[in-house]
C-alpha cells in the first residue's frame, strides 16, 4: 500500500510538471508569434528598405593647396634649402610645365635672413623653347633649372637711373639672326642681367669664359623678351627689366630661382 501510494504520487507530480512545461512552451511560442508584425506590415517594411537609396562611395578628399614656403609659391622644400640664407632679393621664375617655354617672373624681398619672403611685382616671362633641364647642354633649347646668383649686368642702352649692379654698356649687346620661332630679336639685349650659370661672377655678361666647359653652354641672361621662346635665357618685358635693374642691390645678395612649377 505504501509503495503504491508513493508511485502514484510520483506519477501525478511528473504529469503536473509536464503540463506546466507544455503550457510554458505554448505561452513562449505565442509571445514570439505575437512579437512579429503581420505579414502585410512586413511586406511594406521590406519594400521601404529596398526602395531606400543605397550608400554611395564618398569622393576622395581633395589635396589641400600647397602652403607657401617662407612666402614663396611653386617651389619645393629642396629648392628652398638651396637659397642662400644671406640673400634678401630674389627673382622667382616659375614655368608652366617641364617642357613649356611659358613662365611667370616675380620679384621678392625680405627684411633679414630667415624672414619670410614678400612678393612684389610679377610679369609674364619666356624661357627655353624646350622647357627646363637640370643637366642642360649647349644647343638643347632648355633653360637651366636651379638657384643662381645675379651679380653683373649690361646692355646696349645706358643703365636705368639707380642701377647698382656693375653694368657694362657695350655695342656688342646686339642679338644676331632670328628667334626660335623666326621672330625678330631686335632690342632683346637693351638690358641684361647675367645669370651665374657656367660663368665667372664679377665680369661683364659678355665674358666668353665657361668654367664648367663648353658643353654646358653659357651666356644665360635675364633680358628683354622678344615675344618668343629662347635658347636658354629668360625674357621679361622691357619695363620689367628696367625695374629689376633699379631694384637689384649687390648688398642684398640677389639670386634667381628658376624652373617648372613645383621644382
Amino acid at each position: 500500500m505504501a509503495l503504491a501510494a508513493t508511485v502514484g504520487l510520483l506519477t501525478f507530480a511528473a504529469g503536473w510538471v509536464y503540463a506546466l512545461d507544455e503550457k510554458a512552451v505554448g505561452t513562449s511560442s505565442q509571445a514570439s508569434a505575437d512579437s512579429r508584425p503581420p505579414a502585410a506590415d512586413r511586406a511594406a517594411r521590406d519594400a521601404r528598405r529596398d526602395a531606400a537609396p543605397k550608400d554611395t562611395p564618398k569622393e576622395a578628399p581633395q589635396a589641400a593647396p600647397r602652403a607657401p614656403l617662407q612666402g614663396l609659391t611653386g617651389i619645393s622644400a629642396q629648392t628652398l634649402a638651396r637659397i642662400p640664407a644671406e640673400s634678401r632679393q630674389l627673382v622667382l621664375v616659375t614655368g608652366k610645365a617641364k617642357d613649356s617655354s611659358e613662365s611667370t617672373a616675380a620679384f621678392y624681398t625680405r627684411p633679414a635672413a630667415g624672414a619670410d619672403w614678400v612678393r612684389g611685382e610679377s610679369w609674364p616671362a619666356r624661357n627655353g623653347a624646350k622647357g627646363w633641364s637640370t643637366e642642360r647642354t649647349y644647343g638643347d633649347l632648355t633653360s637651366p633649372q636651379g638657384v643662381f646668383a645675379l651679380t653683373d649686368a649690361g646692355g646696349l642702352l645706358p643703365p636705368p637711373p639707380g642701377t647698382r649692379l656693375p653694368y657694362d654698356k657695350d655695342r656688342a649687346f646686339v642679338a644676331t639672326g632670328r628667334g626660335v620661332n623666326g621672330e625678330s630679336l631686335a632690342g632683346s639685349f637693351d638690358y641684361v642681367v647675367a645669370i651665374d650659370f657656367n660663368r665667372r661672377p664679377g665680369n661683364s655678361p659678355l665674358d666668353p669664359v665657361k668654367p664648367e666647359g663648353e658643353r654646358k653652354g653659357g651666356n644665360i641672361w635675364l633680358h628683354v623678351d622678344h615675344d618668343g621662346p629662347s635658347q636658354g635665357c629668360v625674357g621679361i618685358p622691357k619695363d620689367a627689366m628696367k625695374k629689376v635693374l633699379q631694384a637689384l642691390d649687390p648688398a642684398a645678395k640677389p639670386v634667381i630661382v628658376m624652373g617648372p612649377e613645383g621644382f
